[in-house]
């Protein structure tokens, strides 16, 4: 696991940080090269002034002098960051392993006080203009196409994901118990009572009418049939058919009564009792109880206890059928609501800025109240590296930069060595 996520402190690809190891260690060579040539001056210009050289001698002398001080003093200081420079346990060294989870903790401070301060990360947003950007981003029609793809993938995994029963056991407690224990009468009569105020039943009533006029009309063999089934053994058979016929005639009559004038006493008796009947759905604890009687038997229903069953599973189908159809028309609305949105918000000033005032104050709400776990993630991390291999990986993502410092050493303390000494003969 350690090995795993020290791998992850580098993004580069194998072959990338090979080459980072070649430059690390020609590097190295480069450095130690300037000590070396120091040494190698110094050695010979020693020499050189005990057999009498000329004073200038002298100057080169002290110049490579102070140079393989200064290539020494920065090879140290650089070794130092790393490892125990020649294994020695000199005190404040190897500072990176074993100031490790310090430097954790000073990093995730340094991040939480930097970049995760509610007015950094609420100017940060403000002046990247998100929502604008999303619009130029959305209303380009590819773009679109991609989230749409995105968010069908999305839909398919999450349903591929969830269990059948599972959902059904949801959908069941979701729904289906919540329509057993909510009363129908109080709902369904003040549902009832507005359709009547706004008179939008007058139509069925219309067409009840009209529907009952046309079948006494049409069934005049059968109004006949009744009226003789009913009349006494005894009366004569043409006296039931004129009863019959004048039974027939009057009713006929009603039916175009009621069905032609709309102030018919029928028809306002019907606006009355449908009014009371709303007014007992809410209010008349035995309309009241026949309305949850008759909700629980259409819920006990074989049908309706089939239809709830299946509901998952077609609906299921439907999505998965929808999602994986580029031409399907859940995906096409998707496509085009979102093309519609990109050029909202590329029209639209009002929505843009609430846009980017719903992400400032997400991105807000999540500064302020989990920074610290945000930070744990870093320290945390480090915390869990290994020591040693720690100090390895940071030492070849910077390691090569780091011995200019020895090559400046070397040339700088050259220089500092060739002024001091110049200084010193002209004064003494």
């Amino acid at each position: 696991m350690e090995q795993q996520t020290l791998a992850q402190l580098t993004t580069a690809a194998p072959a990338a940080q090979e080459a980072k190891r070649r430059g690390l260690r020609k590097m190295k060579l480069v450095a130690l090269s300037f000590l070396l040539g120091a040494t190698l001056v110094f050695a010979l210009t020693s020499w050189a002034q005990a057999a009498g050289w000329p004073g200038w001698v002298g100057y080169v002398r002290a110049a490579a002098e102070a140079g393989m001080v200064g290539a020494l003093a920065d090879w140290f200081a650089v070794t130092a960051l790393f490892r125990r420079p020649l294994g020695l346990p000199i005190p404040h060294t190897a500072i990176i392993p074993t100031k490790k989870d310090m430097l954790g903790d000073s990093l995730g401070e340094f991040v939480g006080t930097n970049f995760l301060s509610e007015q950094i990360v609420r100017d940060k947003l403000r002046r990247a203009e998100i929502g604008r950007r999303l619009g130029d981003w959305l209303v380009q029609p590819d773009n679109a196409e991609r989230v749409t793809s995105e968010l069908s993938s999305l839909i398919r995994g999450a349903i591929t994901v969830l269990k059948d029963e599972d959902v059904q056991a949801v959908l069941e407690q979701a729904i289906v118990r919540r329509l057993v224990a909510q009363p129908w009468g109080p709902p369904l009569g003040k549902l009832l009572e507005q359709v009547f105020a706004d008179g939008a039943h007058y139509k069925l009533v219309d067409l009840m009418c009209d529907r009952s006029y046309e079948w006494v009309r049409d069934n005049h063999a059968t109004v006949l049939r009744v009226v003789s089934e009913r009349a006494p053994s005894w009366s004569p058979r043409f006296v039931d058919s004129m009863l019959a016929d004048k039974v027939y005639g009057e009713v006929l009559s009603f039916a175009w009564a009621v069905k032609t004038d709309v102030n018919h006493p029928m028809r306002l008796a019907l606006d009355k009792f449908l009014a009371e009947f709303a007014q007992d759905l809410q209010k008349d604890p035995d309309t009241m109880a026949r309305a949850e009687q008759v909700k629980q038997q259409i819920l006990d229903h074989p049908d309706v206890q089939k239809l709830i069953g299946s509901a998952w599973s077609t609906a299921k189908g439907m999505l998965l059928s929808a999602a994986e159809d580029p031409s399907s028309e859940l995906r096409r609305r998707v496509h085009d609501g979102l093309c519609s949105l990109g050029e909202r918000l590329r029209s639209d000033r009002g929505l843009r800025a609430k846009v980017d005032g719903w992400v400032e104050g997400a991105a807000a709400h999540l500064v302020t109240n989990y920074s610290r776990e945000i930070l744990t993630v870093i320290t945390d991390t480090v915390a869990r590296w290994d020591a040693e291999e720690t100090s390895r990986k940071i030492e070849l993502q910077v390691g090569r930069d780091l011995q200019f410092i020895r090559i400046n050493g070397t040339v700088v303390g050259a220089l500092a060595g060739l002024l001091i000494y110049t200084v010193a003969q002209l004064l003494f």
